[in-house]
């Protein structure tokens, strides 16, 4: 059923993930409230809700590849690339991940994944604010000749993000805003 999977993993994200408090953000910002993704995205239960989530948004998008930038893509991408290639009616869509440094050994690739010029792709990430890192990885997808057709994230915290991220041409698609937690 669709949209049955939301319910559930706003419970988890409000009992496991959702910390109020005095909190710096990356950004530097003050915050009354923090999202600790990975206690979500690394739960079983929650990286499944995740990956449901995921694939109903980009059910009819003819998505190649599922990614997005280190750290806080690269468990939601296992549980997409997992998921799509069991769930009985959906293209299984291959993985990436976004370096935030380019390594200086090795291949020295900032894309690493089964990526290919001209792809389809779709961005995740657990929580975004003002999508600087998304940015960062758009840039970096087209720059590798791909088409960046959506990018989905966990959280909304409603910043900048959804601004910054369709100012470079992509459907913004939060699974869940802040506001659905009633923290404004």
């Amino acid at each position: 059923m669709q949209g049955d999977w939301k319910p559930r993993l706003m419970e988890l994200i409000n009992e496991h993930a959702l910390l109020r408090g005095e909190f710096t953000l990356r950004s530097g910002k003050k915050s009354n409230y923090y999202i600790d993704g990975r206690m979500i995205t690394l739960h079983p239960e929650g990286s499944l809700l995740i990956a449901r989530g995921v694939l109903e948004s980009v059910a009819g998008d003819d998505i190649d590849c599922v990614g997005g930038p280190e750290m806080g893509a690269v468990p939601i991408v296992g549980a997409v690339c997992a998921l799509s290639e069991l769930q009985e009616g959906t293209t299984p869509l291959r993985g990436f991940v976004f370096r935030k440094q380019v390594k200086e050994h090795g291949t020295m690739k900032a894309i690493e994944g089964p990526i290919r010029q001209g792809d389809r792709l779709v961005i995740v990430e657990d929580t975004t604010t003002t999508g600087g890192q998304v940015v960062k990885c758009i840039r970096g997808c087209k720059d590798a000749g791909c088409q960046v057709v959506k990018v989905i994230t966990v959280i909304d915290r409603e910043d900048a993000g959804r601004e910054n991220i369709e100012a470079e041409g992509c459907i913004f698609a939060p699974l869940t805003t802040i506001s659905d937690y009633g923290v404004v």
